[in-house]
C-alpha cells in the first residue's frame, strides 16, 4: 500500500484519519505544520501527501508550492484537504500544485479512491 504523509494540525483529526488509513494497510507519516510537511516530503519521499490547507507556521498553500518547486519532490501527488468549500478553493489548490481536492469532514471511501487513483497512475 501507499506511504502517506498526512499534514494536519488538529490532533483529533490527525489521530482519527491516521488510524483509519493505517487500518487500510497504508503507512502514515505525520506532520503538524507546513514547514514540517516540506521537510518530511524531502526526507521521506512519500507516495502521496494529504495536505490540510489551514496550517500554522506555513499554510498548506505555500507548503504545496514549495514541495512542487523542489525537483526532488515535484512528482509527489498532493491532495488538498480543507473545511473550506468556497467557490474557487479547488482551483486555488490546483494552482498551488495539488492534483486533487477533498473537503472535511472526510468521506473515507471517497478519499481512499482518490489515494488509490493518484498512487497507481
Amino acid at each position: 500500500m501507499a506511504v502517506i504523509l498526512l499534514v494536519e494540525d488538529n490532533e483529533m483529526n490527525r489521530d482519527m484519519l491516521s488510524r483509519r488509513l493505517t487500518r487500510k494497510s497504508h503507512t502514515v507519516l505525520l506532520a503538524q505544520d507546513g514547514q514540517q510537511a516540506v521537510d518530511m516530503a524531502i526526507e521521506h519521499k512519500p507516495d502521496i501527501i494529504l495536505m490540510d490547507m489551514s496550517l500554522p507556521i506555513k499554510d498548506g498553500w505555500e507548503a504545496s508550492k514549495e514541495i512542487k518547486a523542489n525537483p526532488s519532490t515535484e512528482d509527489i501527488p498532493i491532495i488538498a484537504l480543507t473545511a473550506h468549500a468556497m467557490e474557487g478553493d479547488k482551483q486555488n489548490a490546483i494552482e498551488a500544485g495539488c492534483v486533487d481536492y477533498d473537503t472535511k469532514p472526510i468521506d473515507l471511501p471517497r478519499l481512499l479512491k482518490k489515494i488509490d487513483h493518484w498512487t497507481t497512475t
